[in-house]
């Protein structure tokens, strides 16, 4: 029994140094987090309270937009547009949609992967082998003549095995694979920002495009009536062959706008049927009224500050740069020794009745030590591709702050600017829409023939196609925002 206290001892002494390597030092940097930008706003310019008010116009679109600063967009911000439908189609996309299962797949892949790492490096490793085996044995395996022997034997052992964590090698490597988790978490609310803000913005598109091509017929129909009367008044000689050419060049000028309108809407659509998760054959037509569409008049603006937490990109980027810290520290840890212990204890017997007697026990135990001496300069080599990997990853969180900031001053020019590009389509149809009422009026009096009135028309018709663009813009633009601010994240 003296050994068998002996191997329980050692067994015992494992299970202590296992707490005290993971108490002790790990090498290498210890990961913090990045400090947040120290900018006050986000553009050279002061930007305004609010953009321009432009009133009367379709709905709501023309109201101004007020910049709510040190305020964080809310998480369904979508919802701010008003729309059921919207609604109905961001869920089904968050429900369906291939590319977020996967990337959620890749996350909880990521999350068991951490398990397992925290079971195979923080823990001993603790085996139950057990086994029976009936052997004959000859003489020619001895060199001398005796007897042919058939015996038995039964096993059973417990062993323990562990590798001394004395500078931190595992625990970096776990500190690796729980900063991939955060990454694969990142990534998942990247996706899931990007699948709603690419449904929003698809939806408005197809709100556009379908009120573009409503305009575009109106036009055709009143570039034809000019034409017919045009033809008529040659007829008659009132006009020359070449006008009714111009007239006739004019009209396929006008026709040539609407299939490229049709491809889009047609590409449009199928776009949304995959961002919902749906083959094209089984969704749409989506009907969207541009008119109908809410715009948000209060816009969260949150500090620069905050917007490192709030952008998954910025925070995938970080996890980047803390799996790249703690691989040095692994690199490190391979340049210095590694003690690795064992123990053992467990029965062997001929006679499985008698396996667990006092007689028939079996331990071992011992240590080793493991000093790299000469790999060639390889680990050396190792340490300095970690440290270089760091100055990368570093690099490239910092670009991608920069772009981020790049976003948000894009998203809230393009408000303000958009605005006043609105107001000026907005004022260029009203003027061509009193134009359009003077001369009709002047013809009802006889002072304008019925072709000034279809030119009237129609240019009218062209400046509603270029509002109907600037209108768009205007939510799009406000979709670009909320996006560039991390989408309530």
């Amino acid at each position: 029994m003296n050994g068998s206290n002996h191997a329980q001892r050692y067994i015992g002494f494992i299970v202590i140094l296992t707490s005290v390597a993971l108490s002790a030092c790990a090498v290498g940097p210890d990961f913090h987090p990045l400090p947040p930008p120290k900018a006050m706003r986000y553009t050279r310019l002061a930007m305004p309270a609010q953009t321009v008010n432009i009133l009367p116009a379709p709905g709501n679109s023309g109201q101004s937009q007020r910049f709510v600063m040190h305020q964080r967009v809310p998480r369904v911000w979508w919802g701010l547009f008003r729309s059921t439908q919207l609604n109905q189609l961001v869920a089904q996309g968050l429900q369906n949609n291939p590319t977020l299962v996967q990337a959620k797949a890749t996350l909880q892949q990521s999350q068991a992967t951490l398990a397992a790492a925290i079971g195979t490096l923080f823990f001993p490793k603790w085996d139950l082998d057990t086994s029976a085996k009936r052997s004959r044995t000859a003489s020619i395996q001895y060199g001398v003549p005796i007897p042919a022997t058939i015996f038995s034997v039964y096993a059973a052992s417990l062993e323990v095995s562990y590798t001394l964590d004395l500078f931190g090698k595992e625990r970096r490597a776990v500190e690796v694979y729980r900063a991939q988790v955060d990454y694969a978490q990142y990534e998942w609310m990247a996706a899931y920002l990007t699948l709603t803000t690419n449904i929003t913005t698809t939806w408005i598109t197809l709100a556009s495009l379908q009120a573009q091509i409503r305009e575009i017929r109106a036009l055709i129909q009143a570039q034809k009536n000019i034409v017919s009367i045009v033809k008529r008044q040659l007829k008659l000689g009132g006009v020359a062959e070449k006008e009714v050419l111009v007239q006739q060049t004019l009209l396929a000028q006008i026709k040539a706008q609407l299939p490229p309108l049709e491809k889009a809407l047609s590409q449009t659509e199928h776009v949304m049927a995959v961002f919902i998760g749906k083959p094209t054959s089984e969704s749409g037509p989506f009907r969207v009224n541009l008119d109908s569409v809410h715009l948000p008049t209060q816009l969260p603006v949150s500090l620069p500050s905050v917007l490192v937490q709030q952008r998954p990109d910025i925070q995938a980027a970080s996890a980047l740069v803390h799996v790249a810290s703690a691989k040095i520290g692994i690199a490190t840890a391979n340049l210095l020794p590694q003690i690795n212990l064992t123990a053992g204890y467990g029965w062997l017997s001929p006679i499985l009745s008698q396996l667990f007697t006092p007689m028939n026990t079996v331990w071992e135990y011992g240590a080793q030590l493991l000093e790299p001496v000469f790999r060639g300069g390889a680990l050396w080599a190792e340490k300095r591709a970690a440290l270089a990997g760091y100055q990368g990853a570093l690099a490239g969180y910092q670009q991608t702050v920069l772009q981020a900031f790049k976003d948000v001053s894009d998203a809230l020019r393009a408000i303000e600017i958009d605005a006043y590009a609105f107001q000026d389509r907005m004022q260029a149809e009203k003027t061509a829409q009193e134009t359009l009422r003077m001369i009709q009026q002047q013809f009802r009096l006889g002072g304008e023939n019925f072709l000034s009135v279809l030119n009237a028309q129609k240019q009218y018709e062209e400046i509603r196609v270029q509002r109907i663009e600037a209108q768009a813009a205007r939510y799009l633009d406000t979709v670009a925002l909320f996006q560039a601010l991390g989408g309530g994240w």
